[in-house]
């Protein structure tokens, strides 16, 4: 039986009154300039049930949660249930100075196959669809089970203080660049811009023609369960 009772939140962050979970595809809550989303894109792949939650709130940051089990479709993404920000204004990257973002998570089950990661779309249309781009950047915080991102391995990379795998692929026409941590990295305070710059200098990122029209943090999970992730905290912002 799912208690009624809220998690502990960290000093700063408020249980929000009406703290709500939903299960139904693409199921949202907002707080404030975030978005927690059960999207459940790829569903179909497999069999099984996902249910997403938030539980509190500050004009800064978020914490949430969600609880998954999946079957099917080994290599098979069923779902990125996350937290968004809103963007506002929709700018070039090369115009963009800092996107500072911090994220606290944990997972109750790692044997499983899934990542936790950050999810950025890029496009020359300012006005593209949000949920594709032209690029998309992604940052694995942590992946389990032998799951790998789109592409092959091109490279290492050294950046925002750690060292990461650097992966590159096509998913359609869309451009992936995935940065992946050797190891879970569950306390993450960094600035995403200085990911940008890299591909800029050393991939030939059109920066300069490209504009930032999404930026999510959450987990994709493939196969296993039940397991939880808890993401006591997260934020984020552009400058």
């Amino acid at each position: 039986m799912k208690s009624s009772f809220l998690p502990l939140l960290p000093l700063g962050l408020a249980a929000t009154a009406a703290a709500q979970e939903f299960c139904e595809q693409y199921g949202t809550a907002t707080a404030g300039s975030y978005i927690i989303n059960n999207n459940l894109w790829g569903q179909d792949s497999g069999q099984g049930s996902q249910c997403t939650g938030l539980d509190g709130s500050t004009d800064t940051g978020v914490s949430w949660h969600t609880t998954w089990t999946w079957s099917g479709g080994e290599n098979e993404v069923k779902s990125y249930a996350n937290s968004g920000l809103t963007l506002g204004e929709v700018k070039l990257v090369s115009e963009l100075t800092s996107i500072p973002t911090t994220a606290e998570w944990a997972y109750d089950n790692t044997d499983i196959r899934a990542d936790v990661a950050y999810d950025l779309f890029t496009a020359a249309d300012p006005n593209h669809v949000t949920y594709s781009g032209d690029y998309e950047l992604m940052i694995w915080l942590a992946r389990y089970g032998g799951v790998q991102p789109i592409g092959e391995q091109i490279g290492e990379a050294n950046v925002a203080g750690a060292t990461w795998e650097l992966w590159n692929g096509y998913n359609g026409d869309m451009n992936v660049f995935s940065f992946v941590a050797p190891n879970p990295a569950t306390s993450f305070n960094a600035d995403i811009k200085e990911f940008w710059d890299l591909l800029v200098s050393d991939h030939q990122y059109p920066a300069d023609s490209q504009y930032l029209i999404n930026l999510q943090f959450g987990t994709e999970p493939f196969t296993g369960g039940e397991a939880t992730l808890t993401v006591s905290s997260w934020s984020a912002s552009v400058a």
